[in-house]
């Protein structure tokens, strides 16, 4: 893979999306001599769909450069809406598959499924994974609704996703992985997330619940690496996100992950070359949560909006990834923001 001169050397690394809005950023450039990206960096702005403020503060967020890339919830209260905001102003849109939150988009699994509770609902982040560690879960139960899902995008979007992850990190989950990346590799779906964050066990502000949480986030991450190899899929370099999310977001710690993302080693597989350049381009993403507060009524998967969604950290985030100092720093570390399908 490699990155074309006309994507890269003439769009300056401070612009926000190369292929979205060429606006320059605070600091004024000049394409002979401007210096070429040292990062390709993937915003993506989780949930897209779960209610209309949400929704909102995404689309804001985007048009301001504060994200490049948006992974949509199909069994979201608003995502019909979300896919025609995504329509209208040209943001490139992944699937953000979930069996954890909601009620389940294939017909015949939201009545009587081991992926459901007896009120029809999903069984819940931490209930998932209980349910899946006692071995109660069908696997070829959760392969039809996460095809159900895919088909449900192309329904809304007019094309299949452009990347495709999991709500709550579902699909890095023990068996999960392996019904997950064949659903993806057979769809052709190019991308997913691996959520393994460096930097993140030093992190000094993570609490010692959330850390013995994304411990096993990560494990089950590493462990499904072979998984997505074996079937050709791909991701970026770098994850980034745990440290940052809500009240944790802020112009120090996005520099601190930008800081061990750059210093991460590019794998031969993801990693680009910049036309003309042997200097290795690191790919990342980070995972964002913006948008206004969901109302207490309105939203969600079918069960009403949670305390994530209705949380004040969700305009925080908003609030700092439209920053005029972050696109700043996008300039100072030449960070180029992109989708998945400029990588």
């Amino acid at each position: 893979m490699r990155l074309t001169s006309r994507k890269y050397s003439v769009v300056a690394p401070c612009v926000g999306l190369s292929d979205f809005h060429e606006r320059p950023c605070v600091a004024q450039w000049r394409p002979a001599i401007m210096p070429q990206p040292r990062m390709m960096l993937v915003v993506t702005g989780d949930d897209f769909g779960y209610c209309p403020r949400r929704n909102q503060g995404i689309v804001d967020c985007f048009q301001a450069g504060g994200i490049s890339n948006v992974s949509l919830l199909v069994n979201g209260s608003a995502a019909k809406q979300a896919a025609d905001l995504a329509k209208r102003h040209n943001i490139p849109i992944g699937l953000h598959a979930n069996l954890s939150e909601g009620i389940p988009v294939c017909p015949s699994l939201q009545q009587s499924s081991t992926l459901v509770n007896q009120h029809g609902f999903f069984h819940g982040k931490m209930g998932f994974r209980q349910a899946l560690k006692r071995g109660e879960l069908s696997m070829k139960q959760v392969e039809l609704e996460l095809r159900a899902q895919v088909g449900l995008f192309v329904e809304l979007n007019g094309h299949l996703p452009e990347h495709m992850d999991g709500h709550q990190h579902v699909h890095v989950l023990p068996e999960v992985r392996e019904v997950f990346a064949k659903v993806v590799s057979d769809l052709r779906i190019p991308y997913t997330r691996v959520p393994v964050e460096p930097g993140l066990y030093s992190c000094p502000w993570i609490p010692a619940h959330l850390h013995k949480f994304y411990k096993q986030v990560e494990k089950d991450a590493l462990d499904a690496i072979p998984v997505f190899r074996r079937h050709g899929i791909r991701w970026p370099d770098v994850y980034l996100g745990l440290t940052t999310m809500g009240q944790n977001m802020s112009i120090p710690s996005l520099h601190r992950a930008l800081s061990y993302a750059l210093a991460a080693n590019p794998s031969s597989s993801t990693s680009s070359s910049v036309q003309g350049s042997h200097q290795p381009v690191v790919t990342a993403e980070l995972m964002v949560h913006p948008g206004y507060p969901s109302h207490p009524k309105e939203g969600g998967c079918g069960e009403g909006p949670d305390d994530f969604s209705q949380s004040a950290d969700r305009q925080h985030e908003l609030s700092v990834l439209k920053d005029p100092s972050v696109l700043a720093l996008y300039c100072q570390e030449r960070v180029q923001l992109c989708a998945f399908r400029d990588l």
